[in-house]
């Protein structure tokens, strides 16, 4: 396997030297090509007997049609990124003919791009998370950053264009200003308060104490921050991602995502034009999709409106289990021996049927016995128990949850009707009034903008507002969410949820509980702290 079936002379080695790892191995890597070339060249792969360094010599370096040099910059001193957008322009149907005539939808998943969106809403980067496959987001942190810095003598949130033209203009400003006058007055106070209700120890550094003091009381006035409060995100996806993202984007019912999604087009079919060809608006595939789109949720929602109108919502807890599978033990222990036998997946179930319980137990015990910590994963026979849970909590814990991605979730609408959460360090340091003064003000903005603008006047929410989804997710990707939420560092919202989640587990199915061994039940305070002096150890 060391040694490759193709030969190359001297000069051709020189030539690809600089694209690939080596080209006297079986195994090697790409390197310094554009995305559009790494696309198309396995695109053509899949179907050529040439290998990939000898594809990329004879089809695209030497090929004058591709317009290799020019796109790959190899003088890039005299190439400007301007010059290699034209040249990515100018063999646009040389690509595109490539994708379609070797490749199908798949092929979109061989390149991709790095998205940078800045000074878009939290409301919108929950829509653009929401893309689960072939996208890594990545956001600012309430925790580790500061909201409070003025732009231009203005709190950073998104001016909603429709309510800005509406008479909801003032109250839709003076309420956003009000959350962050209210969210710039608790912070010191509330850090003042976390030093001493927990004063430093002699082992643990200043630095380290101080970061964990802030990282503590930003988590504890965040709710204070409406959903109109404007972040940055980047995001890393495979062509087939964005395409998707930009689609689902442009027929959004919100201005700022339709936006968000023709700017993304934008900027990215300068970088990977022709997997993007699907998501422009003129396309024949788009405007299927716009319809399609447009068909299925005023479809849905005519049903839910007749159907659900008249219902009240009932009271919940924080987390409701709503199903599970009754025989998940039976599937799980089936699946785990499966591998290692010769006879059919019914076979096998059958005959764990008739094991004991007292059994059952003990084999799943000892196998979950086997990890030594969380990060030793459970084997995937353990993907065949579902569970589906209704939660309600605040809109900060669902941000913090929603980026887990092996699960289903949807989520219902923004509003402040479902109350809201007050950590109690606030009423112990005497802020309480403020707290609820501006949750209350933000309520009844909602509830007057809703009359006229029931999407956008979700941008007047704080996040400490509590909001309702669900989550269908198998008990492999559960140990995992679990467990990494529950550990001290996690903020002491979502480590609740993920607790219960845990106990809920162990009703139904104690035995399939034993491998949740590293979720954390204890409470924690500065939870950060080990983790800050760790670093400053460092």
């Amino acid at each position: 396997m060391s040694t490759p079936n193709e030969l190359f002379t001297a000069e051709e080695q020189d030539i690809l030297s600089p694209y690939v790892t080596n080209t006297n191995r079986s195994v090697f890597v790409l390197t310094n090509l554009p995305e559009v070339i790494k696309g198309a060249l396995f695109s053509r792969y899949s179907r050529s007997k040439l290998g990939l360094r000898t594809l990329l010599l004879k089809e695209f370096i030497h090929k004058k049609e591709s317009q290799f040099d020019q796109i790959q910059g190899r003088n890039y001193h005299q190439n400007s990124s301007k010059n290699i957008e034209l040249a990515i322009e100018s063999a646009k149907n040389f690509y595109d003919r490539i994708l379609d005539g070797y490749g199908d939808d798949s092929i979109g998943e061989l390149g991709g791009a790095h998205l940078a969106l800045e000074n878009i809403s939290i409301l919108a980067t929950k829509t653009i998370e929401d893309s689960r496959i072939g996208g890594s987001p990545l956001e600012k942190s309430t925790r580790y950053v500061s909201f409070s810095d003025k732009i231009n003598g203005e709190y950073p949130f998104y001016k909603e264009p429709t309510l800005l033209k509406s008479a909801h203009r003032k109250l839709f400003l003076d309420t956003c200003v009000n959350l962050f006058d209210t969210y710039v007055f608790c912070t010191e106070p509330i850090r003042d308060h976390v030093r001493k209700c927990l004063p430093r120890d002699s082992n643990i550094s200043q630095n380290a104490y101080e970061r964990s003091v802030r990282a503590r009381g930003f988590d504890i006035i965040r709710g204070l921050l409406p959903a109109a409060t404007v972040t940055n995100i980047g995001v890393f996806g495979n062509g087939r991602f964005f395409e998707t993202l930009i689609s689902k984007l442009k027929v959004d019912s919100l201005q700022e995502l339709r936006e968000i999604g023709q700017l993304s087009f934008e900027e990215l079919n300068k970088v990977i034009p022709s997997f993007l060809r699907r998501a422009d608006t003129k396309h024949r595939h788009y405007q299927d999709f716009k319809s399609f789109n447009f068909s299925q949720k005023e479809f849905v929602s005519h049903i839910a409106f007749s159907q659900l109108g008249k219902l009240k919502p009932e009271q919940s807890d924080l987390v409701n289990l709503v199903d599970y599978d009754s025989e998940a033990e039976n599937k799980v222990i089936a699946a785990l021996l499966y591998p290692y036998s010769s006879v059919s997946l019914q076979q096998i179930r059958e005959n764990v049927r008739n094991i004991s319980d007292s059994e059952k137990f003990k084999l799943i015990k000892n196998a979950a016995g086997l990890r030594e910590h969380r990060r030793h994963k459970p084997d995937r026979g353990l993907e065949l128990a579902y569970y589906t849970f209704d939660i309600l909590g605040d809109y900060g814990m669902y941000r913090d949850l929603q980026r887990h991605r092996i699960l289903s979730q949807a989520r219902q609408p923004l509003s402040t009707r479902f109350g809201y959460d007050t950590p109690y360090e606030i009423e112990d340091s005497g802020l309480g009034n403020q707290y609820h003064d501006a949750m209350a003000s933000a309520a009844n903005a909602f509830e007057l903008i809703f009359k006229d603008f029931p999407l956008e006047a979700q941008y007047v929410v704080p996040m400490s507002y509590n909001i309702r989804w669900n989550i269908n997710i198998n008990l492999r990707a559960l140990i995992w969410l679990t467990e990494i939420r529950s550990t001290p560092q996690g903020h002491a919202g979502y480590r609740r949820i993920a607790q219960e989640m845990f106990r809920k587990v162990k009703e139904v199915h104690p035995a399939l509980a034993e491998y949740m061994k590293f979720v954390d039940l204890s409470e924690y305070s500065l939870g950060r702290l080990n983790a800050e002096q760790r670093q400053e150890n460092k």
